[in-house]
């Protein structure tokens, strides 16, 4: 006999970490999307964690860590600091002053 089981779809949003109810959610996206970059930036270098770590002037452990998307631990300024040292750019612009709380938002080009 064959039992159907109902699935029930439930629609995000846009930020995996506000759906899982962390409270610095905006932050952990930020720092994600930093991490991702760094990662994708220690490969098209093609260097070695270890290589990576001499440039970034850290542990080979915490290089590690970052590309594996566990960055708790590592301030959302750091990392802005090691993509640049893997020869990107990082711009922060400040917007028009506005009534309700302003963002925060990554564009990668």
């Amino acid at each position: 006999m064959s039992r159907k089981t109902e699935i029930v779809i439930e629609e995000g949003s846009t930020n995996v970490y506000t759906d899982l109810g962390y409270t610095d959610a905006a932050e952990m996206q930020r720092k994600s999307q930093l991490a991702a970059e760094i990662a994708r930036a220690i490969k098209a270098r093609r260097l070695t964690q270890q290589g990576a770590s001499e440039l970034l002037g850290v542990d080979q452990s915490k290089v590690s860590r970052i590309a594996r998307g566990q960055f708790r631990g590592v301030s959302e300024a750091k990392l802005p600091e090691l993509v640049t040292k893997l020869g990107h750019d990082v711009k922060i612009v400040v917007g028009p002053l506005h009534r309700r709380a302003g963002n925060i938002e990554l564009q990668f080009a």
